[in-house]
């Protein structure tokens, strides 16, 4: 099948922002600390994820294989992910990262909604939603740099990471 890849991305996407919409629905009904909160954490996921991304495509991979020769933990995952850099920029720029600035959009208008009941909303609305575009934007163009700058520590970090999840095999 051709269009497979498009399949795929568009069942992790349909999943993902289902799973996180429901969440910053269930999100709207706390505290508006907790809101803030929240809404930052999420921008932080997706520059997290905007670095993975990043990355991923300026990564040597022949680092990765040296490892992988000396047996370093991580650096098997770091290879499948150098491997299929275009996938896992796609998954971690596109899916998570536009999820994530649509779930912070949607915790932004629940928490403005909440502050500033039966007032003018249209002057609070465009202030808060400038700071939040401010820091997502700000964020993501700090954190590329940082990426294309540490890609190699970057992706060997998250193969580390991943390799808690494989099972050893000998």
């Amino acid at each position: 099948m051709k269009n497979r890849w498009t399949v795929i991305v568009f069942l992790i996407t349909f999943i993902l922002a289902l799973l996180f919409s429901a969440l910053s629905n269930l999100l709207g009904s706390l505290n508006n600390c907790f809101l803030i909160v929240a809404t930052l954490l999420v921008i932080m996921v997706g520059i997290l994820f905007d670095i993975v991304g990043t990355a991923v495509l300026s990564c040597d991979i022949k680092v990765f294989h040296s490892k992988a020769s000396q047996k370093i933990k991580g650096s098997k995952e770091a290879v499948i992910l150098a491997k299929n850099a275009t996938k896992v920029s796609s998954i971690c720029n596109d899916v998570v990262g536009d999820i994530c600035g649509i779930v912070s959009g949607s915790l932004v208008t629940i928490l403005i909604a909440n502050l500033f009941i039966n007032k003018d909303l249209s002057l609070y609305n465009i202030l808060i939603t400038s700071v939040l575009s401010s820091l997502t934007v700000g964020g993501k163009a700090l954190g590329k740099t940082f990426a294309v700058k540490n890609s190699n520590d970057i992706i060997f970090s998250v193969g580390k990471l991943l390799s808690n999840f494989t099972k050893e095999r000998n």
